[in-house]
Parts: structure tokens; sequence; C-alpha cells
């Protein structure tokens, strides 16, 4: 189609484009994630296209509802249920591009309702908990991982507990061997040596080899080690090669992540 993009047609519309680095206080670091604010929502197959384009892990498209706002997260290939360090970006956004007496913003997604609230330098998220079960390790875990875990458990991604920090941080998975498993990704894990427990996670399957730090894990990690540990408040790193740190507290079936965030590029896309 003339004009288009994979038989997408333009509509020649200019929307704000900004690069957030979330979870770090200092450029280069963290992760991250490309935010667009939206007038009114356009058609998926451009916004699929957008977040393809930009070729991070997130790109995140919010657009006022109600009170608040509607957000919606995608990876280059697809949508993705929730995503932590793009709704930390869109938050830094909001409060410091649109909305800069703002305190507090709520989410509408599709996860249910998501605030973010101003604490100091630092944002807090309130997220759902998603508590991981015990399970066997599935066969392709353990060829992925080319190590056998401690323990394994599931719940929207499998978590694999390896015996120390040491292990997480060395871990080359085969990330071919990963595809064949049947959840959205793979969390690796153990204690921390300076911080309660350490990270990494890999989700090839939606276009992500390796996310340098996935707030959504942390629904998960944050009440598996809330239990190991006897604690509801955690500190957390993970281990990607850029690196990201993250307070967690957990909160009944709730799990509060807080951190910080940076702006590397405000611009505007024209589609």
């Amino acid at each position: 189609m003339p004009g288009g993009i994979s038989g997408i047609a333009m509509i020649n519309k200019t929307i704000p484009l900004y690069q957030i680095d979330a979870f770090t206080s200092r450029v280069f670091s963290g992760n991250p994630a490309a935010v667009c604010p939206l007038d009114d929502w356009l058609p998926d197959a451009i916004l699929q296209s957008v977040a393809a384009e930009n070729n991070l892990s997130e790109t995140a498209f919010f657009a006022r509802e109600g009170n608040g706002y509607r957000i919606r997260w995608f990876t280059p290939v697809c949508e993705v249920n929730l995503c932590g360090h793009a709704t930390l970006a869109s938050a830094f956004v909001i409060f410091t591009q649109i909305d800069t007496n703002l305190n507090r913003v709520v989410f509408a997604s599709r996860s249910g309702e998501l605030a973010v609230e101003r604490a100091g330098d630092r944002m807090v998220m309130d997220f759902p908990s998603d508590t991981p079960v015990p399970c066997a390790a599935p066969p392709a875990l353990s060829e992925a991982l080319g190590i056998e875990p401690v323990e394994t458990l599931a719940a929207a991604d499998y978590m694999a507990v390896l015996p120390s920090e040491a292990d997480v941080r060395r871990i080359a998975p085969d990330l071919h061997a990963m595809k064949a498993l049947d959840r959205r990704g793979v969390i690796v894990t153990a204690r921390g040596e300076d911080c309660d427990f350490v990270s990494r996670f890999f989700a090839p399957n939606y276009g992500i080899d390796e996310d340098p730090v996935t707030g959504s894990a942390h629904c998960e990690l944050a009440p598996y080690w809330a239990g190991k540990l006897g604690k509801d408040e955690l500190q957390a790193r993970q281990v990607s090669r850029r690196g990201g740190e993250l307070v967690c507290s957990v909160r009944g079936n709730r799990t509060l992540i807080s951190g910080n965030a940076v702006l590397f590029l405000a611009g505007a896309i024209t589609i």
C-alpha cells in the first residue's frame, strides 16, 4: 500500500516519544523504555509497528481515561499483560513532562489498576503479586540453563533458584532451547551477596533475549524471597549487563516496587 508500512496505511500524525532509563538514576544503565503519550488510541497494528521500530524491550502507550490513564505495553513482537519498567517510565513522563504538580497517577491496564506515587526522588508502583508455586523443572529449562536449579517454581514465568549470585551472573542460557517453554520467560535468581536477592530475566519468545531490569518479574520474586527470608522489605538487584536497583515491599496480595528513572531522549515521531 503506497505510504504504508507492511501494508499499514500511514495516518500523518505526530506523537511525542520519550526514551527513559528506568530503575536507575543515571543514563546508560537500568532498563530503557520508549513512552508515547496519545491523545486517542491508534490501531493496534500501528502501535505494534512503532514498538518494532523502537526496538526496545518495551514501548508504553497511554491515553487519558477518566481521572487517570489507560496504559498498554508492546515488545517488538507482541503486546504484553504487564510491564514494570515501562510503567515506571510512563509515570516519570507524566510527573516531569505532562503534570508536574501530580504526585500520584493511576493506570488502567490488562492487569487491573496500577498506581504509581512519588516518594522523594523515587517512584513506587503498586502491582498485583504473582506468587510462584513449586513445580518440577521442565527438561527444556535445565537444558537451556545448563545447570540444575536448586528449586523451580512457576507463575507467569518459570523461576529457577540457583545456588549463588555468582551462578546467576555467569549463566549463559541456550535461548533457542528456552523457546520450547510454555511460559512468558525465565527468571534466574539467588540470594544476594550485598542485597537480599539478585536476578536475571530471559524472554526470547517475546522478542527479548535478556531484559535489563524487569519490574513485573519482581511481582513473582518479591513474594518468594519475602517467604524465604522472613521479611517484607527487600533490596533487589537485577544483574544484567546494564543492571538495575529495586526496592520491593510485599503487602498482602500486592507488591510495591520502587525505583528511579532518568530522561535520555525527548522527541516526536511521525506516522
